[in-house]
């Protein structure tokens, strides 16, 4: 049932020289919002006082050197009280500007294609989608770590009222969900690409899809509801302040109103793509076409467009042409249609559309259950009846140009069909994703296409001299053309707390099992954080020489022979052990020593475990950290112990593995080679959260521990998002006390003493993951670090 109050004009801006791709509401000043336009500016519209009750452009944002196809507004902090706005654009740039100058503060770069969605969230985070399949995270002018797992295209990203929930819609038809940089679920349902998101709540969310359906989800991964009412693309999304209701708009020219789960109204508009939206405060809607025109629609009698702008509106409407290749009107044969006699019957809803034959014309009527009467919404061409002989069928569909695109000269030729009521941009991107094709022609295929239908209209002719097929010449991507805009491609390559070390005491169980506790000597009950920042690194350091020597003996016997130690090389790697089990010693490693040690660590790995032992007690010794973590050898050393590390590997190497890993950080040449591995170490590391062993777990913290201790007063952001991205993930599955303690320890460490890694953490809702440690009371630690971690983070 529609709902007693009606939207209707406020007015309309002429402002933009394109269409207008991305609108959102500013936070200052009140009532206003930003616009964005393929002309490649933004511009902020404040209301007036003026009778019209119009906008007033208040600022011109300068600084894309392509097209402009998203826009955000980030929260106001103490730095900028008034917010700031964040741009995207084909040149591959975020642009963020304050509301007070029209150039960017600064901007931000690292995504390899258009960036065609942004959301921001508290903290100052923000969120991007781009066509480079990937979304980032940005905090300040740093991306803190981006998101991959899509196929395709990102045309959606938003970030959900749950601190560290983002969700991003993708070409490949999927939603994702993420948290703190890793992907927690993926949706499916959706049959076409995914082009719009909006929060509902902090568990429900909506989608819009080329599919033309709307569906409402819970984040727990259940599609809760599906909407039907557009008749072609669903372009964006927007949700009401109560809350519950919503509004969309899509490529069938619509801006569609949702009340309580059903389309209440339909507002057609005298454009094709309608390509944006945004609520006001005040709940009036502000949306954004392909005519590079913005209408602002309300439904408060105050603010409504005068009876005359009114009237001028829907004729501007009347005017409008419609194509029923859009897909909205169905197949139209017009010796089946009712004439103008059948107007005199109501509707059955709000936005009905009814076709009427007047005479050798079709004319496109809908039905305004406000007006209680029919209203004229455009004349319909190329009908069934009044098609042009001229258009090319292709693929069982007709096309005003079905042009050819050689990709390789002497290679098979490949087809785009376009109508001119397409995007030329959009056209042009699908056509090289479908064909596997580098973006890098983008520009030069949407080109080729403007410059080859400029001064066509619906239904015309082609001109002569013309492919008969195509509709054009042929072209091919990366050649030179006379016209200008039309050269080589430049490019080449693939398609186209301070802590004191007398409070710290280590224990590690006997060899082999292993394990740890990590406590402090003599905790008091104070204020005094004792904890963190940790700035030197946590070794595993005991073990009982003459087991490990044991076990290596008993092993041998079952090596290859072809590896099987001789009795004078079993006495050197015993030497070498009794050398590194006590640092002390003035008896150094020899090369030999290390080398035969090196080499008995490709055993079998269900043989490897004691030698794997022996190494864990080597890399702790100035030379062996230095032979095997240098320059010469350490990359060859760290893909060695990381395939160790696979997750289907045996836990015992994999424990293992990790403590080498840890006692790395004992020397410079350890410490170095790691922090240049970090991603991979990391990315290999956090997979073994999985594995149900504690022991594995405590090294695993421990791991994460000594990077923030490297990292902490070095302004590696990158780094610092990474420590929280594996620490969050692994306080979501371990139990051990231990290394939930050690985990708790990395973060407060990440976050002291560096503002900008303590929104970040913020943002991916740190505080609320580890909030009930504060109520562990054995060990007491756990507790105590917590809080002090909880107290960093304000």
């Amino acid at each position: 049932m529609a709902s007693p109050s009606m939207y209707k004009l406020r007015c309309s801006i002429p402002g933009h020289e394109m269409d207008v791709r991305g609108l959102a509401a500013a936070v200052f000043p009140a009532g206003a919002f930003v616009s964005v336009s393929r002309d490649r500016t933004g511009r902020v519209w404040v209301p007036d006082s003026s009778p019209n009750r119009g906008f007033t452009e208040m600022h011109c944002l300068n600084g894309h050197t392509n097209f402009v196809s998203c826009v955000c507004i980030i929260a106001p902090n103490d730095t900028y009280p008034r917010g700031l706005i964040a741009t995207g654009g084909n040149d591959h740039m975020i642009c963020v500007f304050s509301l007070d100058r029209p150039d960017p503060l600064f901007t931000l770069k690292g995504h390899k294609n258009t960036v065609c969605a942004l959301s921001a969230g508290r903290f100052g985070t923000l969120l991007s989608g781009s066509w480079d399949t990937t979304a980032k995270v940005w905090l300040n002018d740093k991306c803190m770590m981006t998101l991959q797992g899509h196929t395709a295209a990102v045309w959606a990203a938003v970030i959900l009222p749950e601190q560290g929930l983002m969700l991003t819609g993708s070409a490949d038809k999927s939603i994702k969900l993420w948290k703190a940089g890793r992907c927690e679920k993926t949706f499916l349902g959706h049959e076409d690409c995914v082009r719009a998101l909006a929060v509902l709540s902090d568990v429900e969310f909506f989608s819009g899809s080329n599919d033309a359906s709307i569906r409402r989800w819970m984040v727990t991964g259940e599609c809760v509801q599906v909407y039907y009412g557009h008749t072609n693309y669903i372009y964006s999304l927007a949700v009401f302040p109560n809350g519950q209701d919503f509004v969309s708009t899509g490529e069938d020219r619509t801006l569609r109103i949702w009340r309580r789960g059903e389309c209440a109204q339909t507002i057609r508009l005298p454009t094709q793509s309608v390509w944006c939206c945004c609520v006001l405060p005040n709940g009036d809607i502000v949306v954004g076409a392909s005519d590079g025109i913005i209408r602002v629609f309300t439904e408060s009698d105050e603010r409504m467009a005068s009876a005359e702008d009114l009237q001028a509106f829907e004729e501007e409407l009347s005017r409008a042409t419609i194509d029923p290749k859009t897909g909205d009107l169905g197949d139209i044969k017009i010796e089946d249609l009712p004439g103008k006699e059948h107007l005199n019957e109501p509707g059955s809803r709000d936005g009905q559309t009814r076709l009427i034959k007047d005479g050798s014309k079709v004319e496109a009527y809908q039905w305004s259950v406000n007006d209680g009467r029919w209203m004229k919404i455009g004349d319909v061409v190329g009908g069934s009846s009044q098609q042009s002989s001229s258009r090319v069928m292709y693929e069982g569909k007709e096309y005003d140009f079905v042009f050819t695109i050689d990709v390789n000269e002497g290679g098979p030729s490949l087809k785009l069909p376009y109508n001119m009521t397409d995007d030329p941009w959009l056209v042009a991107h699908n056509f090289l994703q479908r064909n596997d094709l580098s973006p890098m022609f983008l520009d030069q295929v949407a080109n080729f296409i403007i410059e080859n239908t400029k001064g066509h209209t619906l239904g015309a002719a082609q001109p002569s001299g013309s492919d008969p097929f195509t509709g054009s010449g042929r072209y091919i991507p990366g050649t030179s053309n006379s016209r200008a805009g039309f050269g080589s491609d430049p490019f080449t390559g693939k398609t186209f707390l301070f802590i004191k070390s007398s409070t710290w005491h280590w224990s590690i169980s006997p060899f082999p099992t292993g394990g740890g506790a990590y406590s402090s000597a003599s905790l008091q009950q104070s204020v005094t954080n004792i904890y963190f920042p940790k700035k030197d690194a946590v070794m595993f350091e005991q073990a009982n020489a003459t087991q490990i020597l044991a076990k290596l003996k008993e092993l041998n016997v079952s090596a290859p022979q072809d590896q099987q130690l001789p009795e004078d090389k079993l006495c050197e790697l015993e030497a070498l052990l009794l050398t590194i089990c006590d640092l002390r010693s003035n008896q150094k490693p020899t090369a030999e020593q290390i080398d035969i040690l090196w080499k008995t660590t490709r055993w079998p790995e269900e043989i490897v475990f004691p030698v794997l032992d022996i190494l864990r007690l080597a890399v702790r010794h100035p030379v062996v950290n230095e032979r095997l973590c240098g320059e010469t050898e350490g990359v060859q050393f760290c893909n060695h112990i990381l395939s160790l590390m696979e997750p289907q590997g045996r836990p015992a190497n994999q424990m293992l593995a990790l403590r080498i890993l840890c006692n790395c950080f004992a020397g410079p040449q350890g410490r170095q080679l790691l922090m240049a591995q970090r991603e991979a170490v990391m990315s290999r590391a956090v997979e073994l959260r999985a594995v149900c062993n504690k022991n594995i777990h405590v090294a695993l913290a421990t791991l994460v521990l000594n990077y923030a201790a490297s990292l902490h007063n070095l302004p590696d952001l990158e780094g610092k998002a990474q420590c929280l991205s594996v620490a969050s993930a692994a306080l979501e599955v371990v139990q051990d006390k231990e290394a939930v303690f050690r985990l708790l320890v990395a973060l407060g460490t990440t976050v002291s003493d560096d503002t900008t890694a303590r929104d970040l953490a913020q943002s991916l809702g740190v505080e609320s993951q580890i909030t009930k440690y504060c109520s562990v009371s054995d060990p007491a630690k756990v507790s105590e670090c917590c809080r002090l971690v909880i107290n960093a983070l304000h």
